[in-house]
């Protein structure tokens, strides 16, 4: 670079077209998923807005007293926008693996898909009040349904991921990711949209916690902090890629409980009904109904100021 070039009072204006022709020789081909020329997908902030208004509207003792008993007006404005984001994202958006998205009627398929949303929104509350009783109910700290729902992250990733996967079985593709990875920032808790997850779900602290995409938990399950449902190992093709869309993340049955920092792992491994997985256990194998699966019990050595050590293996100043 040349310091001569810099110089002048509109060196960057001088430089801009060329930063624009190489830029656009970097973005390379349009196949992979990416808007079309010309044409936007919603923006984050506008994604932010939409997700914090439905969330609003779904979850009980989220939002104001309106919420609770939101006006026709306000509910048909939540569709309204829920529609405006969905058309671009179907028009303009190609999921390779699932084979969906240009073409057809975005416009029509949008509003179907927002109506369908707004119809499962008495549907999604009831599951969301089962989640806060057990919120409530199974950590001696709550004070309140009230403070579970104003102020436990576990909670409010579990209200995100009702509102993403209802849109992912209603079709939508891209939202509701982006919805479940602004949960994640927001939270730590990172709960792919495609997992199914039953009603009276608790996630204590949450700091941590990963839900793969193909993971089923049943009802009335409790996850603590660190706790890992994710993929064994990752199928390939012929030429070597990711096989996607296939069965990779446990199943979790009724009534089970899975404490802080307990790694469940594959696509063939089930957790059977009133289980308990302890603290840190690595578990790549299914275990039956009623079964407790713990770690065998540490033993901590206790160095004592005057007291001679007696075992060899702590010696000099320790760690």
């Amino acid at each position: 670079m040349n310091d001569k070039d810099l110089s002048s009072d509109s060196w960057a204006r001088e430089r801009a077209g060329g930063w624009a022709a190489a830029l656009a020789g970097a973005e390379g081909p349009r196949g992979r998923g990416p808007a079309a020329p010309g044409r936007d997908l919603p923006c984050r902030d506008r994604v932010v807005a939409l997700l914090d208004e439905l969330v609003d509207l779904a979850a009980p003792l989220c939002g104001s007293g309106a919420a609770l008993a939101p006006a026709a007006d306000r509910l048909a404005a939540a569709a309204e926008e829920l529609a405006a984001c969905i058309e671009p994202v179907r028009a303009h958006y190609t999921c390779p693996v699932l084979g969906v998205g240009r073409g057809g009627d975005a416009a029509a398929f949008a509003r179907a898909a927002a109506a369908g949303f707004l119809d499962s929104l008495p549907a999604i509350r009831a599951a969301l009040r089962e989640d806060l009783r057990a919120g409530y109910e199974g950590d001696p700290a709550a004070r309140s349904e009230q403070e579970v729902a104003m102020s436990y992250p576990g909670f409010y990733a579990t209200a995100v991921h009702r509102v993403a996967h209802r849109l992912c079985e209603l079709g939508v593709q891209l939202l509701p990711r982006m919805m479940s990875e602004l949960a994640h920032s927001r939270t730590g808790i990172d709960i792919h949209p495609g997992a199914t997850i039953g009603p009276g779900f608790f996630i204590d602290h949450g700091t941590g916690v990963v839900i793969g995409e193909t993971c089923t938990i049943g009802r009335r399950v409790k996850l603590y902090q660190g706790v890992t449902l994710g993929a064994l190992s990752f199928a390939k093709d012929e030429d070597g890629n990711l096989v996607k869309g296939i069965k990779r993340h446990p199943d979790v049955e009724d009534n089970v409980v899975v404490y802080a920092g307990a790694t469940i792992l594959g696509g063939k491994t089930r957790i059977g009904h009133d289980s308990v997985i302890g603290g840190n256990v690595w578990l790549v194998h299914s275990v039956p109904p009623h079964s407790k699966v713990l770690n065998a019990q540490p033993s901590p050595r206790v160095r004592t100021p005057g007291v001679p050590d007696t075992d060899e293996f702590v010696g000099g100043d320790g760690i």
